[in-house]
């Protein structure tokens, strides 16, 4: 039974009759203790669940988003990260995984590398000071904040939540992370 609890990671031998499948032994490997002894991190960790069973169907190749999922369980149980940020990193990454990567290396319209301040929902990336002004979809962000966005999308994976930002730039990521997901999923998260 304690394999099979919510936030148990574990090692699973399966059994498949017609229709279902049945567990015939397990090993645990990981339950995430202190997850389940801070109320703020398991408001996260349920959040994060809630989005990974939305973009993963059964019998499909997840690894990556598996991987992400438990580095991302991992650093909300072990470490005192900002959760807002922690939660920021996973969306972004999880989005550019299952297709939605925004465009970050130059401008959406002009294709200008320069001057790339604002984050536009509507076309999917950054935009230059110019174009940004003139798209209502558009968000006006720090240079860490770009720079944040870069890093989340092409770090590796393991090194995904080894910065910090200014509360800034946390807010932005947030705003950022939340308007994407949802007009991406078309469906609304609350933490």
């Amino acid at each position: 039974m304690s394999a099979t609890q919510f936030l148990c990671f574990g090692d699973y031998l399966l059994y498949k009759s017609s229709n279902t499948y049945s567990i015939n032994s397990c090993e645990t490997i990981e339950i995430f203790y202190n997850i389940r002894t801070d109320l703020d991190k398991l408001k996260y960790a349920v959040n994060v669940t809630k989005i990974v069973n939305d973009v993963t169907t059964e019998n499909q190749n997840t690894y990556r988003v598996l991987q992400l999922y438990l580095n991302t369980l991992y650093t909300i149980s072990e470490t005192e990260k900002n959760l807002k940020l922690v939660n920021s990193i996973f969306i972004l990454r999880l989005l550019s995984i299952i297709g939605f990567r925004p465009l970050i290396d130059e401008c959406k319209n002009c294709k200008t590398k320069d001057n790339l301040c604002y984050f536009s929902f509507k076309e999917n990336g950054l935009k230059c000071s110019a174009c940004g002004k003139q798209d209502k979809g558009a968000m006006n962000i720090t240079e860490t904040t770009k720079d944040a966005i870069r890093y989340i999308i092409l770090a590796n994976s393991k090194k995904i939540f080894s910065f910090q930002v200014p509360e800034e730039a946390i807010k932005e990521l947030e705003i950022i992370a939340k308007i994407y997901l949802e007009n991406k999923l078309e469906k609304k998260y609350d933490t």
